[in-house]
């Protein structure tokens, strides 16, 4: 129980850090786009309805982010860019992020302890479930990468016909 206290408290240094990051780096890039051509854009009325919408209700999106894989970074640069208030951000991003700390904390212990067993009990078991993962995992990058390439964008299509 000691070694998931402690990895589920770095964890959770390491999500405020990160996520807390992210959130600095978006609100700098907010602020940068406020003084850039984008400038109009950003001060219309519609933009500003967003803005205050993502600065009341972000916070619930901000937190159960960290519940999902991928979304949390966007979640966190855009309640930055948007110029979330802290005294709504700080909230969710320590509930979000101790959730997420102790998922991985608890779920990555249960994993490395069954792979550790597997290997000492079953090497050759564990060896082939190790390369079946990376011959899937590289299957799944080769066949995306053929795809993007053989599927054309729609500007391709369309000059093709003239």
């Amino acid at each position: 129980m000691d070694e998931i206290a402690l990895a589920a408290g770095a964890l959770y240094v390491i999500v405020l850090l990160r996520a807390g990051g992210t959130f600095a780096v978006g609100w700098l890039a907010g602020a940068g786009a406020r003084r850039s051509r984008f400038a109009e854009r950003i001060s219309s009325a519609k933009f500003r309805r967003a803005e205050r919408a993502i600065q009341r209700w972000g916070a619930p999106v901000v937190a159960v982010s960290f519940l999902t894989v991928g979304f949390q970074t966007a979640a966190n640069f855009l309640a930055g860019s948007m110029r979330m208030p802290l005294s709504r951000y700080l909230p969710a991003l320590f509930v979000g992020g101790a959730a997420w700390a102790l998922i991985y904390a608890t779920a990555g212990f249960g994993i490395l302890k069954g792979l550790g067993r597997l290997f000492a009990e079953q090497t050759a078991y564990g060896v082939s479930a190790v390369v079946v993962l990376l011959l899937a995992v590289g299957g799944v990058v080769v066949y995306r990468r053929r795809r993007a390439v053989a599927v054309p964008s729609s500007g391709d299509a369309v000059s093709d016909k003239s």
